[in-house]
């Protein structure tokens, strides 16, 4: 009787919980539907658009080696739709699910051909016309962008025929499975075998220049041993070199540096180094340890980056920007030569705010960039070049500086700080020939630098 009236209440209870549970289950199967459907229209309409900008690159190519060699207005017009088109490409591909399969080739192509064509059309083309290499270059380019675009296509025609879906790509690729799995993933890799092989294009100095790695061979000094590098690193933290180990990083290879870690009695104050091979020179510092609340201000902790930089031997630098994060302020710091500013060379210094200690620094530009500079003379008065600026602006100072222009040449400019519109903006002017090179508006931390 007592389980009778027992069962004829949780019978309805556990029925409710039933369908409760169902209905649960089949909102859950149509949310997860939902996304995956929308994940898939994202991906579809990515490689429908990267198809077709591919293609529209390969045909604005085209146009622009149809025209006159001397037709300077259309070349520039040309290459900016390349530029722009590669761009949106570039986009496209970092939509689809290719985290684990190879397409860097083709990726890297479609970079090369955007900067190509970014710095050939932002110079001024009527002084300086596209050059006989570089019309080749343009051949080329337009030769293996049909290739490409073709191999999309094909691609493209099999994808909709067939009804093939890029959530089975990613499943494909997640699970690791051989070639010749899924007909998208082997298109893709076949279209990223063919790039790769491609004999080496003539992008010019300015392009190279952005792709060149920096190795050691780019140092000068001699190549120093582990031994002298547990040396160093003891007497830059002032410890006993027992206490400091060393380990080869890229052993035998152009890429071969020093990590020096150093266990002091606190485990919480663990250091650790980074110094190159060649020459033994330190690009990389960080002392572990929870930060206190913030104590010191801004001039202090200024004065405590400055005097780690003196201390260290790193010789005339200026600090340009400021920035705080987590009761660290962090100061980056140019080279200077010469009352120049050199912004090539760049390093940061981080500093503990409660207690003012340098407790970081990324030195790695500065380390790379750091020689004697043969500094050209400025053509122009900076009277002269004040006149490419608003004559709103309210300039607070002036200074000449070494910068790396659009092209990745350095360049001299003058380099003049001010007020406009209630923001601080610092204006980069061509000492040659008058041109605004670029222009950055300051946060109020950077302009509290810029007036220290």
């Amino acid at each position: 009787m007592v389980y009778r009236r027992l069962s004829s209440v949780m019978f309805p209870i556990v029925t409710v919980l039933l369908i409760g549970t169902v209905y649960w289950g089949y909102q859950e199967h149509q949310e997860k539907n939902s996304i995956l459907i929308k994940a898939e229209n994202q991906y579809q309409r990515a490689f429908h658009d990267l198809t077709l900008h591919v293609e529209k690159v390969h045909e604005q190519l085209g146009n622009t080696l149809a025209v006159n060699s001397t037709s300077g207005g259309y070349h520039r017009k040309g290459l900016v739709n390349v530029w722009r088109l590669t761009s949106q490409a570039q986009s496209e591909i970092s939509q689809l699910p290719l985290s684990y399969l190879p397409f860097t080739e083709a990726e890297d192509f479609l970079s090369h051909i955007s900067n190509f064509a970014y710095k050939t059309a932002v110079r001024d083309l009527t002084k300086q016309p596209l050059s006989e290499d570089e019309f080749k270059t343009l051949q080329t380019l337009y030769k293996k962008s049909d290739e490409i675009a073709k191999d999309l296509h094909h691609m493209q025609k099999d994808v909709l025929s067939n009804r093939l879906r890029w959530m089975d790509v990613e499943l494909a690729i997640a699970s690791d499975k051989e070639a010749g799995s899924n007909v998208i993933a082997d298109g893709l890799r076949s279209v990223d075998k063919k790039v790769g092989s491609y004999p080496e294009v003539n992008w010019g100095p300015s392009v190279s220049s952005m792709y060149a790695k920096r190795t050691i061979k780019m140092l000068g000094g001699e190549m120093v041993s582990a031994e002298e590098i547990k040396k160093k690193a003891a007497q830059f933290l002032k410890v006993d070199p027992s206490h400091v180990k060393v380990a080869e990083n890229a052993k035998g290879t152009e890429y071969a540096s020093y990590s020096a870690l150093v266990n002091e009695k606190d485990p919480n104050h663990k250091v650790q180094m980074d110094f190159t091979q060649k020459g033994g020179q330190l690009i990389w510092f960080m002392k572990q340890r929870q930060l206190g609340a913030a104590k010191i201000d801004f001039e202090k902790a200024e004065d405590s980056a400055d005097k780690f930089l003196e201390d260290h031997g790193f010789k005339d630098m200026e600090a340009i920007s400021y920035d705080v994060y987590n009761n660290s302020g962090s100061f980056t710091y140019i080279g200077t030569q010469n009352d120049v500013l050199i912004y090539p060379e760049k390093l940061t210094v981080k500093v503990a705010l409660d207690n003012g200690e340098v407790v970081g620094l990324q030195a790695n530009d500065y380390v790379y960039e750091h020689h004697k500079r043969v500094l050209p003379k400025a053509s122009l008065t900076k009277e002269e070049a004040k006149k490419a600026i608003n004559p709103s602006m309210k300039v607070t100072d002036e200074e000449l500086a070494i910068i790396i222009n659009e092209l990745g040449d350095e360049t001299l400019c003058y380099e003049y700080t001010g007020q406009i519109n209630g923001s601080t903006y610092r204006i980069y002017i061509n000492a040659e020939t008058g041109i605004e090179e670029t222009i950055e508006v300051l946060t109020n931390q950077e302009k509290q630098v810029s007036e220290s």
